[in-house]
């Protein structure tokens, strides 16, 4: 047998490996609701200056985490009002998120440590769908340089397959969804002040495995938006706004 086919047979492999059905999905209705984003952008992009008179921002240091497949720019909306607003909102200078690779947390640990060099101060993570996941397990691994983590209609409880995105997760990794390639406790609080935002319109994600229970986050905060508008639409991202100012309560 030509050494290729083995090379093909197990880039495949794990990409295309299956596992138990969940119980439970999101609706159709719900996900092709998501299709409302462009519709979500234009009404930010008129409501921007607004939105950012309403931010409370104290001057912290932000680390936004884009979703699986999401690059820096999908983040943008974001990261402009929450820093017209008074924060001081970063990219996480990785580009497009291809999903987890084993030195995923170094590298977000490098960006926070150039982030700390400017700032002497934690910085809180905010994380959106997968990007939420890699915060949450940051926070683990390097509990004393975050100030906090808010997630976006990120999975980080109940069944790993209760969503729409498990399938294009694993071809996009290439790594099975309920073995990360670092380790990882998804349903285990980090030992900072974590809020999750979760949506019943989401779509992509079943609202509990966003919504999380008690024990796995601090606070979980109900958003009216879609799996997309978390980071794009005005709802979303006034709830990231109230999210952080729970921090400080």
């Amino acid at each position: 047998m030509p050494p290729y086919v083995n090379a093909v047979s197990n880039f495949w492999k794990d990409r295309l490996a299956d596992g138990p059905r969940p119980a439970e999905l999101p609706s159709l209705n719900h996900l092709l609701g998501n299709l409302s984003l462009p519709f979500d952008l234009s009404r930010t992009r008129a409501q921007a200056v607004a939105l950012a008179d309403q931010v409370k921002g104290d001057g912290r240091h932000l680390l936004l985490i884009p979703g699986l497949m999401a690059s820096e720019r999908r983040m943008g909306w974001l990261r402009h009002i929450l820093t017209a607003g008074g924060y001081r909102a970063h990219d996480w200078g990785m580009g497009r998120n291809f999903g987890p690779r084993p030195d995923s947390l170094e590298q977000i640990d490098r960006r926070v440590d150039a982030i700390r060099k400017q700032c002497g101060a934690k910085v809180t993570l905010v994380g959106w769908s997968l990007g939420g996941l890699y915060a949450r397990e940051y926070a683990k691994f390097a509990t004393d340089k975050v100030g906090g983590v808010v997630t976006m209609g990120t999975p980080f409880s109940g069944d790993p397959r209760a969503n729409h995105a498990w399938r294009i997760y694993q071809l996009v990794s290439g790594v099975p969804v309920d073995r990360p390639p670092f380790p990882c406790t998804r349903e285990e609080k980090p030992p900072v002040p974590t809020v999750a935002l979760w949506s019943r319109r989401d779509g992509v994600i079943l609202p509990e495995c966003a919504r999380g229970r008690a024990g796995e986050r601090d606070k979980a905060i109900e958003v009216d938006c879609t799996h997309m508008g978390f980071a794009a639409s005005p709802e979303g991202i006034t709830a990231v706004s109230r999210a952080l100012e729970a921090m400080r309560a």
